[in-house]
């Protein structure tokens, strides 16, 4: 696909997704936004699917050397996802397992401020959804940590991934969803117009007024 492809906004990207989603309608998936960004494009999902609205809470695992770029991932399960660059760069087990302790810590506060039920993964449909995705390390980690609860299917949606990544997506999940794969990729700002910064707040009142599946109390959120 051409690296001028631009969508409006999140709120576009999540309603082309919706369409291609829509056999997924009436089984009740899990839909998991990956914060910040994902998290507006999931809730609309999770409502066009009548499906359940959840957060998937993951965190990189930084070089010791550059720690923009990630070695690995972890949840809140605490499940690590080692990257081949930890390979490359011979970073040992024992600075990933540190580091990763760390990264929990942090993921328990934000569990803790957006007052997250647990994830029960299990025997169900699951789409996590990303707004885009460029190396892939936090979309592999929350795929990752998905996978340790053994669903009965993992689809990943994203407006926009990068063609060498969406190559290692597609190996690790049910289905990819996505709405362009370019080959050339800088930041996933680049393909929309409007990025606009999703806030913390945002994501609680969303969470909140989640949609529940048939039957669920409002007193269980």
């Amino acid at each position: 696909m051409s690296t001028r492809f631009r969508l409006k906004d999140r709120t576009e990207a999540a309603n082309q997704l919706l369409k291609k989603l829509s056999k997924f309608k009436g089984q009740c998936p899990l839909v998991l936004g990956i914060p910040r960004g994902a998290m507006p494009m999931a809730q609309i999902i999770a409502n066009g699917l009548n499906g359940e609205l959840n957060a998937i809470l993951i965190r990189k695992i930084p070089a010791p050397f550059f720690k923009e770029l990630a070695v690995g991932a972890v949840g809140l399960s605490g499940h690590i996802l080692k990257l081949p660059l930890a390979m490359v760069y011979e970073i040992p087990d024992s600075y990933i397992h540190e580091e990763a302790k760390r990264q929990i810590q942090i993921l328990r506060k934000r569990k803790e401020q957006f007052n997250l039920p647990e994830l029960n993964c299990k025997d169900r449909t699951v789409i996590v959804v990303d707004d885009g995705i460029a190396t892939g390390a936090t979309a592999l980690g929350a795929i990752h940590d998905v996978m340790a609860q053994k669903p009965a299917k993992i689809i990943l949606a994203a407006g926009v991934v990068a063609r060498s990544t969406a190559d290692q997506i597609r190996k690790r999940v049910d289905e990819l969803v996505v709405l362009a794969e370019p080959e050339e990729f800088g930041s996933v700002s680049e393909f929309f117009s409007d990025f606009s910064e999703v806030t913390d707040e945002q994501i609680f009142k969303l969470l909140k007024r989640q949609s529940l599946p048939p039957g669920l109390p409002e007193s269980s959120i």
